[in-house]
């Protein structure tokens, strides 16, 4: 997936090895039409999106060693779900997005001006 395009029309920059992510478990937000979630926004998770993504039943903290899954911390990059980023939105708990590694498909459920109004521009995470 060589020629993924990210939200600017550019290459789409990894989003994180460790924890490696994206749908294909790539480092990328890379999609395709089996990837039903559109996992194509790669947010840089904070402790609020962390508990309200637990609260509503997507546990991404947890260790879960049987699926190679060491749990996310704040600060981390993830691939997440374009509506799941809106939901976060909605309920005040929107992470930052790494824009160049946010693919060009999130737009279809998360808005580019949205995204861009919550910008990651490589600072530190509070913890």
């Amino acid at each position: 997936m060589d020629d993924s395009i990210n939200i600017f029309g550019m290459k789409l920059e990894k989003c994180s090895d460790e924890p490696l992510t994206g749908y294909f478990r790539d480092s990328c937000c890379n999609t395709d039409d089996s990837d039903i979630g559109s996992h194509t926004v790669c947010a840089v998770v904070s402790e609020e999106f962390l508990e309200y993504s637990k609260a509503i039943g997507n546990d991404l903290s947890t260790p879960r060693p049987e699926l190679n899954f060491p749990g996310l911390q704040p600060g981390d990059k993830w691939c997440v779900c374009a509506e799941r980023w809106m939901q976060a939105l909605k309920a005040g708990v929107a992470p930052k997005v790494y824009l160049e590694a946010t693919h060009e498909k999130a737009v279809k459920k998360a808005p580019r001006d949205f995204l861009i109004r919550f910008a990651w521009k490589g600072e530190d995470i509070e913890i």
